[in-house]
């Protein structure tokens, strides 16, 4: 045996060069779709409520959101999120969330991961059958339920914010498609849905039509931000803005599914499940259109085939609105632990996307 290879044998820790920064971070999917959570090692965020820390992120640490989001670290698909402390005592911890653009209001697919993380790393006093996690996001308070059989986790639901249609029908014109109909609707973020069943478009929903979908996805976007002037949130402004395009496919899939669902959001990332906070948009549009009552469930399937069931739980009033609190369901697993390090003198520190 070589001595240099001896010494890779006997020296397989690397020492931190104390001028780096150092972060800790859990990698997870759910369905597919990845969640970075960042444990260690990232500054003290100041501020009384979770959008307070959000603000304080984006105004301070934008370019940590980079470094750990874009490549070399990430990629143009990275999603992350930091947990905090709650809004207030009846509250378990806080959530925000971090992706290519900036920072969303809310995101199923981190909620079900982090609940499962929380079990996992027994966060909470851990037990059999349900148990309860109150999570407040930017767009409110969040309550998950996780539950454990024998000891593991089988699966995730939440239920989410009050969530409600703005319109049905309405038309967009868009270059390149001409006229568009959509949907426009609040689950904890605002959506424009694209009823493909409605649209003659010249791609579909399959992972062939990926760069299709980026591109008329996002077209979408700005078309309706352009002229939708009721992209308004009844009581916060910071969540006043519409977040992403969802393209819904109603045509049966396979067995035990009832649609499809793709998700094209902040800067032309798609969604690899089938969209938390989209789904809980969804069930106030099918409750609107009677498609859906209480006690039902819809399964609904993401480009990578991994499926959430929504339904829906109670009817709210909120603000002008008819509400609905949905419930969202699905399974997220651990992929990896992992310590990023910034050196200060990496030209690239701060990453960088290619697509």
């Amino acid at each position: 045996m070589s001595k240099i290879y001896k010494n890779i044998l006997a020296n397989t820790s690397f020492v931190l060069n104390p001028d780096w920064l150092a972060i800790k971070t859990i990698d997870m999917h759910t369905g597919g779709e990845p969640l970075r959570v960042i444990i260690d090692g990232f500054p003290e965020l100041k501020g009384s409520s979770v959008l307070e820390y959000r603000r304080y992120c984006k105004e301070h640490f934008d370019h940590l959101r980079k470094a750990l989001m874009f490549e070399p670290r990430g990629h143009a698909d990275m999603y992350g999120c930091i947990l905090l402390p709650p809004n207030d005592n009846q509250g378990d911890f806080g959530i925000i969330f971090l992706h290519n653009e900036g920072y969303s209001t809310m995101c199923g697919h981190a909620i079900i991961a982090i609940s499962t993380l929380a079990i996992e790393m027994d966060w909470i006093d851990v037990q059999e059958g349900d148990n309860i996690i109150k999570i407040d996001a930017p767009c409110g308070r969040i309550t998950s339920f996780a539950h454990v059989k024998n000891g593991q986790i089988t699966g995730v639901r939440f239920h989410c914010v009050p969530s409600f249609v703005v319109g049905l029908n309405r038309i967009v014109n868009v270059d390149g498609l001409g006229k568009v109909t959509y949907d426009l609707a609040y689950g904890g973020a605002f959506y424009a849905y694209i009823d493909m069943a409605k649209n003659d478009f010249s791609f579909d929903l399959s992972p062939e039509s990926y760069r299709s979908l980026i591109a008329k996805g996002m077209d979408i976007k700005h078309a309706v931000m352009a002229s939708d002037k009721e992209i308004i949130h009844p009581f916060e402004d910071d969540l006043s803005f519409l977040y992403g395009t969802i393209f819904i496919d109603n045509n049966k899939q396979k067995s035990g599914v009832d649609s499809r669902n793709i998700c094209i959001f902040a800067e032309g990332e798609v969604d690899r499940c089938p969209t938390g906070s989209g789904v809980s948009g969804r069930m106030a549009i099918h409750k609107k259109r009677k498609e859906i009552n209480f006690g039902e469930t819809m399964t609904i399937e993401s480009i990578t085939s991994s499926v959430f069931k929504g339904s829906i739980v109670s009817e709210v009033d909120y603000g002008p609105y008819k509400a609905v609190i949905p419930q969202v369901e699905g399974t997220a697993h651990i992929t990896g632990i992992q310590t990023f390090v910034i050196d200060p003198n990496d030209p690239m520190k701060n990453g960088f996307i290619l697509r």
